[in-house]
């Protein structure tokens, strides 16, 4: 029992590290779809739209000016705007960590958009009170858009966390595999990938149960409900930055003899 309690500690304090395995990745990407899940829920609630769904809000954007709907207007391109800003600030964070070599360089990214939750979680109600609900949004979206970046980096662009489209895509795209019939001694038979349908199901399933989890519990305490998926990603990520300060703090400068 105390080896597994022990694996499972390890695998926690490295699912935010600078090593990164398929498991790991596996993780990290369920719980961020999750997150992801209900942070949608949660804009959802501050003014009917989904802070993750770039597509939504583009359409929205375009159907919307035509009406001349321009309060509607204004939310969709904020949060468009918002979701790309969010993801620029990934960029930037992780290439000055890069250029650093800081194991840290992803655990510091997942730890601003826990603190950003958090902000949301602990002010949102009382900002849509004075009628700012949109900047509820803004930061949703911000928060999504550093969390897509952040993924996309760590996995190489394989996977996405805050909207399914494109793991529905990749799903269905492997059910035709496994569902189409070779012909028998066919040199280049067509082979479904089983590891890519776990991951895509897993993700889609994490996505959609974070909208579950977070609108049923919206209803019950408000904005409150950001705060616990907060605090959970807030401590994984923690360890490796942590791990950073210890070796940049712990270590002894080099002594280099005095020349005669």
């Amino acid at each position: 029992m105390s080896t597994l309690r022990h694996r499972a500690f390890t695998h926690l304090r490295h699912i935010a590290g600078p090593e990164r395995t398929r498991e790991n990745n596996t993780s990290l990407a369920a719980g961020l779809a999750f997150t992801a899940g209900i942070l949608n829920s949660v804009g959802f609630l501050a003014v009917a739209m989904y802070s993750s769904h770039m597509t939504g809000l583009t359409a929205t954007l375009a159907d919307q000016l035509v009406l001349g709907e321009f309060t509607i207007v204004f939310l969709a391109a904020m949060g468009i705007f918002s979701f790309m800003t969010g993801a620029a600030m990934c960029s930037i964070i992780f290439n000055w960590g890069r250029r650093r070599n800081l194991p840290s360089r992803f655990a510091i990214i997942l730890v601003i958009e826990a603190l950003a939750m958090l902000l949301v979680g602990l002010m949102a109600e009382k900002i849509t009170d004075w009628g700012l609900g949109w900047s509820v949004l803004a930061v949703l979206c911000w928060t999504m858009g550093l969390q897509n970046a952040v993924i996309t980096k760590i996995t190489g662009s394989q996977i996405r966390t805050t909207h399914v489209t494109g793991m529905v895509t990749d799903l269905g795209i492997e059910i035709g595999k496994f569902f189409y019939r070779n012909k028998p001694g066919d040199p280049d038979p067509v082979v479904h990938n089983k590891p890519q349908m776990r991951l895509h199901t897993l993700i889609v399933l994490a996505f959609f149960f974070g909208g579950i989890c977070g609108m049923a519990t919206a209803l019950l305490i408000g904005y409150y409900t950001v705060i616990p998926a907060a605090t959970i990603l807030l401590v994984l990520a923690s360890f490796p930055i942590i791990d950073d300060l210890r070796d940049h703090f712990g270590s002894q400068p080099e002594l280099v003899p005095h020349s005669s």
